[in-house]
This record gives structure tokens, C-alpha cells and sequence, in this order.
């Protein structure tokens, strides 16, 4: 059985940080590409993050570089997102999500492509509340 289960979300300040966990069992981690949404109340559901620790890629949204990394325990399973100087505007429901490596050859070698749509990904956790006040 495939299993994500995010933890580590609850209410900060503003500037303040949190680090949300996203464990996982259930498939070859190593195949899979593993990253974190988010989705605010009246909104689309957005790609934050993602890696791909055999591949070393990592990909951040423009509004979380230099705030959030991204990490991986390839013994655990486990993906990390540590998320530092959060504004209110990050307040979401934080999901990890998997999805199937994909791996384009570009100039004749694989190359690890980041998967940012929500329908790149097969299995999905059942999120976590982050909320910053302000």
C-alpha cells in the first residue's frame, strides 16, 4: 500500500519557520520524483518544490527561492521542506505528492525534469495546514 503522510504544519509568525516532513512507503523512492504543493482557500492548487535525490535536482516556485529547501533521506524516505521567513502569504494546505521520474535525453544524457503540475504526480498525501499570521 502507498502511503505519503505530511507532518510538521501548524501556525507561526511571520518570519518565523517550520518544517514539514512528508514520509513515504509503498513504492521504490528512488523511481519517483517527490514534491510539495500547496493550495489556499479559493485557489488553484500550486507546485512549491520537488526533487529527485539520485538525480541531485532540485526546483523551487520563484516566490519560495531563498525561503524553503527542499531535502531528501533516501533512508527514511522521508522528504523535507524547510521553510524560513514565512509570510502570510504562504498560508496553505501543504501536500507531497509522487510522481514517476522523467528523464528526457538532452545532448545525447538523461536528464531529471521537474515535475510542477499536479497531474505529473500518481500518489498524493493528505496534506498538512501551514498558517502564518501576520
Amino acid at each position: 500500500e502507498v502511503q505519503l503522510v505530511e507532518s510538521g504544519g501548524g501556525l507561526v509568525q511571520a518570519g518565523g519557520s517550520l518544517r514539514l516532513s512528508c514520509a513515504t512507503s509503498g513504492f521504490t523512492f528512488e523511481d519517483y520524483t517527490i514534491g510539495w504543493f500547496r493550495q489556499a482557500p479559493g485557489k488553484e492548487r500550486e507546485a512549491v518544490s520537488c526533487i529527485n535525490s539520485v538525480y541531485a535536482g532540485t526546483y523551487y516556485t520563484d516566490s519560495v527561492k531563498g525561503r524553503f529547501t527542499i531535502s531528501s533521506d533516501d533512508a527514511k524516505n522521508t522528504v523535507y521542506l524547510q521553510m524560513n521567513s514565512l509570510k502570510p502569504e504562504d498560508t496553505a494546505v501543504y501536500y507531497c505528492a509522487a510522481g514517476i521520474l522523467q528523464l528526457p535525453v538532452i545532448g545525447g544524457r538523461q536528464v531529471w525534469m521537474p515535475l510542477t503540475g499536479a497531474r505529473d504526480y500518481r500518489y498524493w498525501g493528505q496534506g498538512t495546514q501551514v498558517t502564518v499570521s501576520s
